[in-house]
């Protein structure tokens, strides 16, 4: 990463509950785990940056398939290096039943602005691929991760 790779993480790949257990990643994703919703459910999306290319052609906000949603410490938005691109709408709170997510700012998608990445907490599941405004961000995120915007 340091010398030009990209990097596209989905879901657990952003799991860390201390940031003794790898300091750099912990840099990198700019924040560490610190909560969830359980079971996996929908949830309303808001486009926190619609410049961004890889939220091209996506609605200001949109349903996204069940998943299990996380809350982070410290808040991403608050890392000088991280650029917030999508996050869980307010309309959401309370998310979960057996572990709840009350409410907060929870960003879901994100990229550190001194790499190549975008680090997305959605993938939890065999529904994650049936939502097609999901799928374009999928797609406009590889290409841009790709350099082919």
């Amino acid at each position: 990463m340091e010398h030009g790779g990209a990097w596209f993480g989905f879901h657990i790949a952003g799991y860390m509950d201390s940031r003794k257990t790898w300091p750099w990643f912990a840099d990198f994703l700019g924040t560490v785990f610190d909560g969830n919703s359980w079971p996996p459910l929908p949830a309303t999306l808001t486009i926190d940056d619609p410049a961004h290319p890889a939220m091209k052609g996506l609605p200001a906000s949109f349903e996204s398939p069940a998943n299990e949603w996380y809350s982070w410490k410290p808040n991403p938005r608050h890392s000088p290096d991280i650029k917030v691109l999508m996050t869980l709408a307010a309309s959401n709170y309370p998310i979960g039943f057996k572990d709840t997510l009350a409410g907060g700012d929870i960003p879901v998608t994100w990229t550190n602005t001194k790499y190549k990445m975008i680090y997305t907490n959605m993938g939890h599941g065999n529904k994650i691929l049936t939502s097609q405004q999901q799928n374009l961000f999928f797609e406009h995120t590889l290409l841009w991760l790709g350099g082919r915007e």
